[in-house]
Parts: C-alpha cells; sequence; structure tokens
C-alpha cells in the first residue's frame, strides 16, 4: 500500500510509520515538526520507501506536492496531542484539527477508494458522566476552557470526517485514542508518565494533581499502532472505535509504580488539580474486539520498564 501519515515524526506517528514500513508499505509523512522530531524517524529516514515532507497540513499549499498522488491509506495524526503542547500552541491544534482535517478530505474527495483514518482522542468524552465510555456517549466537555482548543478541535474534525461519509461517500473511518505512553515521548510534553518517569530519574519529587485518586488507562504505544493499522485494513467504512487499555488505575498508583521500577527515592507530592482535568478514564473496547479483533498485550509493568529505558538512554537520566 501506499500510505500518508501527517504527524509521522510525532509520538504515535513515528510508531506507525515504522510499523507500515516493517510491513513493507510505502509510507509519505507530512510534519512540520513543531511538537515532534526529526529523530523519531531517524532509523527510518534512510529507508527508500519513506519520503518525508516538511510542512504544515494545516496550510493548503502543503499538500500540492501530493496533491496527484493515489493514497490507499490518509493517516491524520497532525496535531499537539499533550496538556503542556495545546496550551502552548492553542491556534495550532485548532488549525491542525479543522482546516488539517479539511484539506485532507478535499484531498481524498474524489478518491472513494481511499481509506481516511482520523486519530481523534479520548478527549472528546470530557469529564465524563458514563463510566467507562462508550462510542455512542456523546461527552461532558466544556468548549469554553483551557482544554477546550483540543476537545473541540478534535470534536470538530469528527464532524467534518461525518460530513465527507455523508456527502460525498469519503471512506472515512474514526479512532478515539486514550491514553498512551512508550518510546519517542517528548521529555517535556507533560504527559503523566513521561513526566512521572523524568521525575524518577532525576531524583525530583513525584507531582501527583489533586488527590491523586483520579483514575486512567494507559496502553503502550506499540499495541496502540497496531489497532490503528487494522483500521485502514478491516471493512470498517463510517465506524467510530475507542482505542486504548481498559487496565484502569489510580494516578497514585501509576507514580508508585514507576518509583520502584526506577529505584527512585523520590517523595510523592500532590499539586492542584488542573482545571477541567477528567477524574476518570477508561475504554470500552468492546467494538475494537468486534471489528478489529485487538485488544492491547502488553501489560503495565512490562510497558513501563521499556519506556523508562528509552529516557534513560535518550535523554541520558
Amino acid at each position: 500500500m501506499k500510505i500518508l501519515i501527517t504527524g509521522g515524526a510525532g509520538f504515535i506517528g513515528s510508531h506507525l510509520t515504522a510499523l507500515f514500513l516493517d510491513q513493507g508499505h510505502e509510507v509519505w509523512v507530512i510534519d512540520n515538526l513543531l511538537t515532534s522530531s526529526r529523530k523519531n524517524l531517524d532509523q527510518a529516514l534512510g529507508e527508500p520507501r519513506l519520503k518525508f515532507i516538511q510542512a504544515d497540513v494545516s496550510l493548503p499549499d502543503s499538500l500540492s506536492e501530493i496533491r496527484n498522488t493515489g493514497f490507499d491509506a490518509v493517516y491524520h495524526l497532525a496535531s499537539p496531542a499533550s496538556p503542556i503542547q495545546y496550551e502552548k500552541y492553542p491556534l495550532e491544534t485548532l488549525k491542525a484539527n479543522a482546516f488539517g482535517t479539511y484539506h485532507l478530505l478535499e484531498l481524498i474527495r474524489h478518491r472513494p477508494e481511499t481509506r481516511f483514518i482520523l486519530a481523534s482522542t479520548s478527549e472528546v468524552y470530557g469529564d465524563p458522566l458514563v463510566h467507562p465510555q462508550t462510542e455512542t456517549y456523546w461527552g461532558n466537555v466544556n468548549p469554553y476552557g483551557p482544554r477546550s482548543c483540543y476537545d473541540e478541535a478534535k470534536r470538530f474534525a469528527e464532524a467534518v470526517s461525518y460530513t465527507y461519509l455523508k456527502k460525498y461517500g469519503a471512506d472515512t473511518r474514526i479512532a478515539r485514542i486514550f491514553n498512551t505512553y512508550g518510546p519517542n515521548m517528548e521529555k517535556e510534553d507533560g504527559r503523566v508518565i513521561s513526566n512521572l518517569i523524568v521525575q524518577a530519574l532525576s531524583g525530583s519529587p513525584l507531582t501527583v494533581h489533586g488527590n491523586g485518586e483520579q483514575t486512567r488507562s494507559f496502553c503502550y504505544v506499540t499495541d496502540l499502532v497496531e489497532a490503528l493499522a487494522k483500521m485502514a485494513e478491516a471493512d470498517i467504512r463510517g465506524e467510530v472505535i475507542n482505542l486504548g487499555n481498559p487496565n484502569e488505575l489510580s494516578i497514585n498508583r501509576i507514580a508508585e509504580t514507576i518509583r520502584d521500577l526506577t529505584g527512585s527515592n523520590s517523595e510523592i507530592v500532590h499539586r492542584p488539580l488542573p482545571q477541567d482535568d477528567p477524574q476518570k478514564r477508561k475504554p470500552d473496547i468492546a467494538k475494537a474486539k468486534r471489528l478489529l479483533g485487538w485488544e492491547p498485550k502488553t501489560n503495565l509493568e512490562n510497558g513501563l520498564k521499556s519506556t523508562i529505558s528509552y529516557f534513560r538512554e535518550r535523554f541520558r537520566l
């Protein structure tokens, strides 16, 4: 297959790029490197089946080089994706998900054979009133707050995808991605697991927001990209599917596990809870099991060991 991945130098995108190259496909990556790094593609950049274009997908001219290129699948992952990133780049986040989604769908509008996979997020559920979260839940989202640039941008991207599906017959599929971790995370991206690992390895206090009893469900990145690959392979036109690990743990438990695995003596300290921070987050993945034949395989301890090794080696911690 010939596959386009926007945000392909990012955390998840780089793993998806590597997976498709390993499977023998031709991969085109568009990334403006705003919150990602070419280092994530170091092992792949010499591969003749990889073409890298540094461009901002929210700008229409960024697609001029590929306008006449037919793709079997288009993955739209380009967007700041952690609280620190999208609070630093709120307009870029809005534009990547709004204009970027629109431009890509225009690109494939007359190519009904192309499968478009939108990387949406569990953040469309907001601070959920339904637990665990199923794809039929509409969410509890604040449209006017510090997280709205990301939450509402993704909800808009889903709406655009739905509109192209119904109006033009585009083959759109939506992956609602829950918390994911693993190698190629950035050191200062503000995600829970990267924060705690960096703090533990550097001997700093482990910061936990609120009382730490809020819960998350963390999926190891190689499991997640396996599911994303299946999103293009399966006959699931128009489907919305949760992708994540349903193993739900408190943030306190995560912090304690990371401290134990790193051998750190850092104390755990509590900080005020950020505005609109969800209290619970757990995916219902029955649909992914049924339609994709997928469920995560990596347990948290093994995934954390691999991620800790990555941070030690890449950032010399």
